[in-house]
């Protein structure tokens, strides 16, 4: 049996006395846990003294690159275009992936985006997506390049091959109390992107009550480390620090949240998810060597829809097909005249959840008709009797449930009093 170069305990007491590990040790240290030898007890341990006193910006840079190395890369320099790509911290009504990649690729340039599904109050992309009819997630590498070659978009399921250190660390750190900790956060996120062979990525940071991280600063220095990480590693990136106090858009849920992107992409939909798909877009194009792109005009012209049904119809999909609507619905309305000055992102996407448009375990099946749409938003004047928020679901008795989590979580003011919106859509670019 061959002899291993280090012992876990030693480098497990590095890090609980706040010392620094070699790039040798860390390399080490994941592929000795993804084989299996270092147990899960001892891999808790340090993922807690990493949550406790953090890592040097070199030690991030190793883990990230560790966890790159112990699986398959994927690699574009075949493709006619240039690749870009997005990834979001995830949030409430966050569906921006949908209209934004088939608006980017309206421009010649290749959007690979592999993206996940939905676990607790966050949406995942592909619940949304698996809504339209016949559409399909998992695509073969030789349909997965013709498609970006051909459509230029791809909206899919990442392979198993890509950072599988990455995935048993991930669910490790969801058991232990450790998934906050930032340099695994970014190291997670990175190495996935980097893994996937784009680039150029820009990174949609949320802050607030739907985020991750719901304090700014913390969602800056995330945000910075993933911008140097990406850096380092050679991929042009950009990040934008934006605003998850309040849903985004109207729709929370799936199928809904598919209507309300094509809203977008016909040229209307909510003022916030334009802005946000807007800003991104240009993110995007301007690190694929198009700063100047007019993505306004492809929204309006229908460039950015065509390629979106060429997208849809390339995985299996009907983008003419009637969306799922849920068996049941409860109106929720106003008590009083005034001003809607509340609107926590949190417990509405809770109350998603718990009506089925989320899962609680990683196995569990979602509604796709099951959700949340809102009728007014912070700053919106009311009316007694006027519609807030409809609830849809197909058992009624989930109702309750998702009545509980909203206790308190809107609020109707007098004229003039403040509204608590948490600020500006976009709080702040970091840059490289």
């Amino acid at each position: 049996m061959a002899i291993e170069p280090f012992d876990v305990v030693d480098l497990i007491r590095t890090k609980r006395d706040h010392g620094i590990l070699s790039t040798a040790q860390i390399d080490w240290l994941v592929d000795a846990y993804t084989r299996g030898y270092v147990a899960s007890e001892q891999m808790s341990a340090m993922t807690m003294a990493i949550f406790l006193n953090g890592m040097e910006r070199s030690e991030i840079r190793d883990l990230t690159m560790a966890m790159i190395a112990s699986g398959k890369t994927m690699n574009f320099s075949s493709l006619s275009k240039p690749t870009t790509d997005k990834h979001s911290t995830g949030g409430v009504g966050d569906k921006i992936t949908l209209p934004l990649a088939p608006l980017v690729a309206s421009f010649g340039v290749a959007v690979p985006q592999l993206s996940g599904r939905g676990l607790g109050h966050t949406g995942g992309t592909l619940d949304k997506l698996e809504s339209i009819p016949g559409w399909r997630a998992n695509l073969s590498n030789e349909e997965f390049f013709s498609q970006l070659e051909n459509v230029g978009a791809v909206i899919s399921a990442a392979g198993s091959g890509l950072a599988p250190a990455d995935g048993k660390l991930y669910a490790l750190r969801d058991i232990t109390g450790t998934v906050e900790a930032i340099p695994l956060i970014a190291s997670s996120i990175m190495s996935k992107k980097i893994a996937e062979g784009t680039a150029a990525l820009v990174l949609d940071v949320k802050f607030g009550s739907g985020a991750f991280l719901k304090d700014i600063t913390q969602s800056r220095e995330l945000a910075r480390t993933m911008v140097a990480l990406g850096e380092d590693a050679g991929v042009a990136t950009s990040a934008l620090l934006t605003n998850m106090n309040v849903p985004l858009g109207f729709a929370i849920g799936n199928a809904n949240e598919v209507r309300e992107s094509v809203e977008v992409l016909a040229g209307g939909g909510p003022a916030d998810v334009v802005a946000l798909t807007i800003a991104l877009a240009r993110e995007m194009l301007a690190l694929a060597g198009q700063p100047d792109a007019d993505v306004e005009a492809a929204l309006a012209d229908g460039r950015a829809m065509d390629t979106w049904r060429a997208m849809i119809s390339a995985q299996g999909g009907d983008p003419d097909a009637a969306l799922p609507v849920a068996k049941e619905t409860l109106v929720v309305t106003a008590d009083r005249d005034g001003v809607l000055v509340e609107q926590q992102a949190l417990p509405f996407g809770i109350a998603a959840w718990r009506l089925g448009a989320g899962r609680a375990r990683a196995q569990d099946p979602v509604q796709h008709a099951a959700g949340i749409d809102l009728h007014a938003k912070p700053g919106d004047t009311v009316t007694a009797g006027q519609p807030l928020f409809t609830l849809s679901a197909d058992e009624p008795e989930r109702f309750e449930r998702a009545l509980e989590a909203l206790d308190g979580s809107y609020r109707i003011g007098d004229f003039g009093d403040p509204v608590l919106d948490g600020g500006p859509l976009i709080a702040e670019r970091i840059g490289a």
